[in-house]
């Protein structure tokens, strides 16, 4: 059985030899890289189980080699996890936004990381397999042959496809993060229903105990502006303050 491959991306040598061995001694297969760079040519040639970013990196900040990443092929089903000595909220924040998987300050203990990349793996691993469990609210009708699905075609101009995570608005397909589309799946399948912050975490994120409502928050504003590009005239998502978030239904 193989063993899952962790990119690992930190150029400080000592934490980088304690993340290896570490990774080894539980039975993963690291792949160190001391740049951006190196990083994003192994991640070309094979894309890893699971990436671990240092943001502080020499040639290139690691939120921004987390967006280089993604937009490798394949690089979006990839969880990632940015590694850090600044531990500002605003850092872990920005990560979020991101599409970040998690987050972990230095100095940290190697036991905890470990365990933090088992729980990503077993959480990625439920999404991909499950998709269709995320069709917990009342499923759409289904179309033989074709699995690309109208969502209310009267109201909205939403096209989902599950098999393929994809979704679809007014014709263009959106380039999500797993939790946007997420987020996006859960509320065109019911539109006028009020999803509270709590709900959402429980359905999209799997471990909602390792989020917080403003996970919530930023991962809808960063959705609303990629639906904003397509049509700057429209915001099908409506704001409920204190409450939560619906589509709406006309």
């Amino acid at each position: 059985m193989n063993k899952p491959r962790i990119l690992v991306v930190e150029d400080e040598s000592g934490i980088a030899d304690t993340i290896v061995y570490a990774l080894v001694s539980d039975g993963f297969e690291p792949v160190p890289c001391g740049s951006a760079h190196e990083a994003i040519t192994h991640f070309q040639v094979s894309p890893p189980a699971l990436a671990i970013l240092d943001v502080g990196l020499p040639d290139m900040n690691g939120f921004e080699l987390f967006r280089r990443l993604q937009d490798v092929p394949g690089g979006r089903d990839v969880p990632m996890l940015f590694l850090t000595a600044r531990s500002s909220e605003i850092d872990r924040v920005v990560g979020l936004e991101l599409g970040a998987d998690d987050y972990i300050g230095k100095p940290f203990s190697p036991r905890e990381l470990v365990a933090r990349v088992r729980t990503i793996l077993r959480r990625s691993q439920r999404m991909a397999s499950g998709a269709r469990e995320n069709q917990v609210l009342a499923p759409l009708n289904q179309v033989p042959e074709n699995t690309e699905k109208k969502v209310n075609s009267i109201q909205h101009p939403f096209l989902l496809d599950e098999q393929r995570r994809l979704i679809r608005y007014h014709g263009q397909a959106l380039e999500l993060s797993r939790y946007e589309y997420g987020l996006l799946s859960t509320l065109i399948q019911r539109p006028g229903r009020v999803f509270t912050r709590d709900e959402l975490l429980e359905r999209v994120w799997d471990d909602p105990g390792d989020s917080f409502d403003r996970t919530v928050d930023a991962h809808i504003k960063t959705l609303r502006a990629k639906l904003r590009a397509v049509r700057d005239t429209e915001d099908p998502i409506r704001t409920l303050r204190g409450v939560g978030y619906a589509l709406r239904e006309a």
